[in-house]
């Protein structure tokens, strides 16, 4: 089975190189790598570091003007040679054992298309660590990001992602550059009859962002995302998705309860307190390390907030704005 790796890349030279290092090192060698370089500039572009790893690695490179990485990716598509598709984000780092546990978990279950969870290395920044440890913690996300036990059929994100040749020319690549472009794509895969499942042990090591404010900028752009997938899929829209508005929210009542009505304001204080504990407390106990816990309580509150913004700035954008506008026409 020939798999074809397919990675965007967009004004990221040195992160390419990290990943290109990591599949040297796979057990399972049957792959190709394509490289599609997204518009980046001049003076970022990593042809020569891509290029430089064709004496080891089956690597092609493409250039292409930016257009987002949804399109960037079916680019690559429309180039590759595979049996499968797998799309990686080029912030990650994969393990020696990943490209054997996908070819296991396709030949033994017959999936069409897969995902795998992320995790954080070793060599991972203190912040790094508690951002990964943010966006895969029960306390964030149910427990549910990168487990079998999901909300429906299991939908792939694309930062480590998978589908046979056979769904893309079933169902063809992106239709949207961004914006929750990977769901949707996922959505009408699996609308479309395909089985997809999750390979637990085919995770990867996602670097995302080294800083909190980057953090904050990547996850609100996720919450205007989930509304977006809305409009192409209105059912898809689930209770779940509302909760880190509705944790906005909670937090700003808070601040305006606790002068108008300061017992009321106080207990909600304290419930606020006890989940920041809880959430210390389990990081810190799960990397051995107080720093950690304490920046996994500072990115939990981004995450969950930053989400909750951008859900509910694009919601008004959308939903209230839109039909206001409507409404004088």
């Amino acid at each position: 089975m020939l798999y074809s790796l397919i990675i965007p890349l967009y004004n990221r030279p040195d992160e390419i190189r990290e990943l290109l290092e990591s599949l040297l090192l796979q057990t399972y060698q049957n792959f190709e790598v394509v490289v599609v370089e997204d518009g980046s500039k001049p003076e970022l572009s990593a042809e020569q570091i891509v290029m430089s790893y064709a004496d080891r690695l089956d690597v092609k490179y493409f250039y292409k003007t930016n257009a987002g990485q949804g399109f960037a990716r079916n680019h690559g598509f429309e180039r590759a040679k595979g049996d499968y598709f797998i799309i990686f984000d080029s912030d990650i780092i994969v393990p020696p054992h990943y490209m054997e546990a996908v070819n296991k978990g396709v030949t033994e279950r017959g999936l069409d298309a897969f995902g795998g969870p992320d995790a954080a290395h070793d060599s991972f920044t203190d912040v790094q660590k508690a951002i990964s440890y943010s966006m895969t913690s029960y306390f964030t996300t149910g427990g549910i990001r990168g487990k079998k036990k999901n909300l429906g059929p299991y939908h792939p994100r694309s930062f480590n992602m998978g589908l046979s040749r056979k769904v893309y020319e079933t169902v063809g690549g992106f239709i949207i550059p961004f914006m929750g472009e990977d769901i949707e794509f996922s959505i009408r895969i699996i609308n479309a009859g395909f089985k997809s499942g999750l390979i637990e042990d085919a995770y990867v090591y996602h670097k995302r962002r080294t800083n909190f404010k980057q953090f904050f900028k990547q996850i609100k752009f996720f919450g205007r995302a989930r509304i977006n997938i809305h409009s192409f899929f209105p059912s898809e829209l689930k209770l779940v998705h509302f909760f880190p508005a509705a944790f906005t929210l909670y937090l700003l009542l808070t601040v305006i309860m606790l002068p108008l009505w300061y017992f009321v304001g106080y207990l909600m204080l304290i419930s606020i307190w006890l989940f920041s504990l809880a959430i210390f407390l389990d990081s810190s106990f799960r990397h051995f390390n107080v720093k950690i816990g304490l920046y996994s309580v500072v990115a939990a509150y981004i995450q969950l907030t930053a989400y909750g913004i951008g859900f509910m700035d694009e919601a008004y954008h959308r939903w209230v704005k839109k039909e206001a506008t409507n409404a004088k026409q």
